[in-house]
């Protein structure tokens, strides 16, 4: 069959769940990927209350809806990252706290174990689930980084100072992954730019820093690598068995007038200098045909989750429009070969 097709409700947080469950089911879609802001999704709750749980699964099966995975970013962003006074905007009042940026560090650290927590309580209660996952339960998010500043190599950057990032990486998340471990709950980093992994090689060379620990793997998002030019269908098949969740999202590139490179140019999404910008399914230049074979090829069966971000279009038509293109793009793998016939 055909994978499912959610939403991830992190551009939709200002809609109360209640009033998106309904319209996510009109724009066609079979669940929801819940983000752990507005009030889709309250992970202290969830960790402590099995009520809380059934009420968000009240409120998805009423509405025909189902769910895979929560997605926890922005308190995930502080876990390592090197904290000013953007995350206050971003984290809830008890990651934040007085803002010195190791307790910072720390609390995100806490939250996110309690969000494998929730995350499990909140898979356990689905309705009709069996003893055995129809999919791995997964918690989506970032991680931050303590070197991505040091991402161009001046003032000249060495191999050394690089290294000090990801063991920072390894010291912080090694304890949160074996927090995963416990519940058995996997986590999905979304490789993007300002994580400590944003393409292929340095998401090998996390993996590594954490001894390849078994609950580390990839929610993976075409549309971070594309337009800086790294072989998103390589990706997927170099982490075959780590692509524990997939965002469904498009993004065009060239497209500027030649004012602005790969780095943005202090320009806001939308302006037209743009030389990249993110686009609704279909709309910019991501190959989904080839992603769904590589898909295929590695026999991911989970979720194919919209992650709609176009800052030029009306989000209902164009989440709409991105539910119809995803069932339209995907497709079964064959049981058999195509030549099998001959063979009689």
């Amino acid at each position: 069959m055909p994978r499912p097709v959610t939403l991830f409700t992190g551009q939709w947080a200002d809609i109360p769940l209640s009033d998106l469950a309904p319209l996510a089911k009109t724009m066609g879609y079979d669940g929801l990927e819940l983000a752990c802001w507005g009030d889709h999704f309250d992970v202290d709750q969830a960790a402590r209350s099995k009520s809380y749980c059934k009420e968000r699964w009240e409120i998805l099966s009423d509405n025909g809806l189902t769910a895979f995975s929560i997605s926890s970013h922005l308190v995930g962003q502080a876990i390592c990252d090197n904290i000013d006074s953007r995350h206050q905007a971003i984290l809830p009042p008890d990651v934040w706290g007085d803002g010195k940026p190791e307790g910072v560090r720390k609390r995100a650290a806490r939250k996110m174990i309690r969000a494998a927590k929730a995350c499990r309580n909140f898979i356990d209660a689905k309705p009709g689930r069996k003893k055995k996952d129809d999919f791995p339960a997964v918690v989506n998010g970032f991680t931050g980084s303590s070197i991505w500043h040091a991402l161009y190599a001046f003032p000249p950057t060495s191999q050394e100072y690089l290294e000090k990032g990801f063991q920072d990486f390894a010291k912080r998340f090694l304890p949160i992954m074996e927090a995963f471990e416990k519940v058995n709950v996997n986590f999905a980093l979304e490789v993007h730019p300002t994580e400590i992994a944003f393409d292929i090689a340095s998401a090998e060379r996390a993996l590594k820093a954490l001894g390849g620990h078994r609950r580390f793997g990839f929610n993976y998002d075409p549309s971070h690598l594309g337009y800086q030019g790294v072989d998103y269908v390589k990706f997927i098949r170099t982490f075959a068995n780590r692509i524990y969740h997939v965002h469904m999202k498009d993004v065009w590139w060239g497209h500027g007038d030649g004012s602005v490179g790969v780095f943005g140019g202090h320009t806001d999404f939308g302006d037209h200098r743009r030389q990249w910008d993110f686009r609704s399914l279909g709309h910019g230049d991501i190959n989904f045909e080839e992603i769904i074979v590589a898909l295929n090829d590695i026999g991911y069966a989970g979720p194919l989750s919209v992650e709609w971000e176009d800052i030029r279009m009306d989000r209902i038509h164009g989440g709409t429009e991105a539910s119809a293109y995803v069932r339209h793009v995907d497709f079964p793998s064959s049981q058999l070969a195509f030549d099998a016939a001959f063979d009689k």
